[in-house]
């Protein structure tokens, strides 16, 4: 079978499997279906799963990126067996299965109200499977998961027999309710009395063998746990005193007639407490001082011939909401599904409410001080996410979107600063160099501790002191690395590997190629490529410039 049409057939079965998924990378067709676990189709899974892998090739692009895919979903089902083990598995599917429908802004009404009917018999088929098939749950796990159906039982008894009043379907909703409620409380009842009284102990700590599987797999390569934390560890200690030379250079021109502090940490110190005081006043004169520095970078891109500019510009601002929790203190991207045909791109900037202590206020945009914003919209927006995100939609290879080479993502956007800054962006500013320099070294205590909590069994404290003592993280971002340690252990050590890989991808091509090297046609193609294992690069420059 040829690569593309293996690919191809792969994505069609994981469709079907996976419908939720699918609807939520932008394939608005999966609305019609949704998951059936039952152990039938696991087992076809799995089955399926095993018999490509030993057909897959990994000497092409796709088929690397399958292979690590196919693992993946062998391992999930065959050893981490949520379908026996989670009743969080059955929880977050029978909880979903309404939403995505009401949510779902491209049904007709009477689309929907046929869809509900059908969501409410898989609602009950997979309460029933998780009441018949679950074998253990996981302490903690287990009782949000009860809780969530719990709030569940109370919406399909009131606010859902609300929304769906007026809609005429062939089935009998009152009937379909009554059934699924009473499975969920089936599923419950079984969780509560025969489950959760010997529920196992879990913990979100992976341990040495599982972190290196991971890792091996994320990067699709021999790299061990050890190794990437003496990488890491190495680049901190680098970068700190780069840090400490900028810091001298800044010190020496801003204050000519004070003598210089006399350590390293002490001259970096002084040089960071003066970018923090650069800051925001609040979230109005942030967003406006954002929307500004778009277009500065956008302009500054196009001047000086680093990359295409997309044709069109789907890119939104907007202050992060305060319902959105802890996740408002550090704003987050969100990028269009890449199937989704509607490709609006939207920055919420962080946000903290002016009702809280003037101090705090103080200290927590000090955290996002210009200087740093100056360096973190080319990661976050041009060209880093928005503008890779957005040009790699057009890739002919939809593999290349659904299963992502780990490290690329991030791994570009942190590449991306260097870039524009040895281009000149912000040239002088000695300030946004440094934040530069600052968030160089946080991605290298991000991998380093990383490996240090799932193989060593650094404690929160640990992190904490190492973070913001040796690594000089603002306290903001030091406080908020645990839980990411904890949610996405491996997506945090791709900041610092990919950055370093297309770093080493540059200085090869520019020797490779001299005086012929173009630096836009680098660019272009590393984003038109889409998401892909970094080493391969080097062989599609070769081809390219051979044709």
């Amino acid at each position: 079978m040829r690569a593309q049409s293996q690919s191809q057939g792969y994505i069609d079965i994981w469709k079907a499997f996976y419908p939720s998924r699918a609807l939520s990378v932008g394939m608005h067709e999966a609305i019609y279906q949704y998951e059936d676990p039952s152990p039938r189709k696991i087992k076809t899974w799995v089955s399926f799963n095993k018999k490509l892998l030993s057909k897959i090739s990994d000497k092409t692009i796709n088929g690397r990126l399958l292979r690590v895919q196919v693992k993946e979903e062998i391992h999930k089902w065959t050893k981490e067996q949520p379908h026996l083990r989670s009743l969080a598995f059955y929880s977050n599917l029978i909880t979903s299965a309404l939403r995505s429908v009401t949510n779902a802004d491209f049904l007709t009404e009477q689309e929907r109200a046929d869809l509900f009917c059908q969501r409410l018999v898989s609602i009950r088929q997979i309460s029933d499977l998780g009441r018949t098939k679950l074998k253990s749950v996981k302490a903690g796990d287990a009782s949000r998961a009860n809780a969530r159906l719990g709030s569940l039982v109370d919406y399909l008894s009131n606010d859902f027999k609300s929304l769906i009043k007026g809609y005429q379907s062939d089935c009998d909703y009152d009937q379909l309710i009554k059934e699924a409620i009473w499975a969920i409380k089936g599923l419950m009842t079984r969780a509560k009395k025969k489950l959760m009284p010997y529920a196992v102990s879990s913990s979100p700590v992976l341990g040495s063998a599982e972190y290196a599987r991971r890792l091996s797999l994320y990067t699709d390569s021999d790299l061990t746990p050890e190794s990437l934390a003496s990488m890491a560890l190495m680049e901190i200690d680098t970068v700190r005193i780069l840090m400490a030379e900028v810091s001298r250079q800044y010190l020496q021109e801003q204050y000519p007639d004070l003598p210089l502090p006399s350590t390293l940490e002490a001259l970096t110190k002084a040089a960071l407490t003066d970018m923090e005081k650069d800051a925001p006043l609040n979230a109005q004169d942030y967003l406006q001082f954002w929307q500004e520095l778009a277009a500065d970078a956008m302009l500054f891109i196009e001047v000086n011939d680093i990359a295409t500019l997309p044709k069109n510009n789907t890119l939104e601002i907007k202050t992060a909401p305060e319902s959105a929790g802890p996740q408002a203190r550090i704003g987050w991207v969100s990028s269009a599904p890449p199937f989704d045909p509607n490709p609006v791109t939207t920055l919420y900037l962080p946000s903290i409410p002016e009702t809280l202590p003037k101090q705090e206020q103080i200290d927590f945009w000090a955290s996002f001080n210009k200087p740093f914003n100056r360096m973190i919209v080319i990661h976050e927006l041009l060209p880093g996410h928005y503008m890779q995100m957005k040009i790699s939609r057009e890739t002919p290879h939809p593999v290349r979107l659904l299963f992502p080479f780990g490290i690329y993502t991030e791994g570009w956007a942190t590449f991306t600063e260097r870039v524009l800054l040895d281009a000149g962006w912000q040239a002088g500013d000695h300030l946004t160099m440094l934040a530069h320099l600052r968030k160089r070294l946080e991605n290298a205590n991000r991998a380093y501790t990383s490996v240090q909590v799932h193989t060593q069994g650094w404690t929160q404290e640990q992190v904490m002191q190492f973070s913001t003592e040796r690594s000089l993280l603002a306290p903001q971002f030091a406080k908020s690395l645990w839980g990411r340690i904890m949610r996405s252990p491996m997506q945090l050590t791709s900041y610092f590997l990919g950055g370093a890989q297309f770093s080493t991808l540059l200085e090869s091509e520019k020797k490779r190629l001299g005086t012929s090297f173009d630096l836009k046609l680098f660019m272009d193609t590393i984003m038109k490529a889409g998401p892909i294992p970094i080493d391969e690069f080097h062989g599609i420059f070769q081809q390219s410039i051979s044709k």
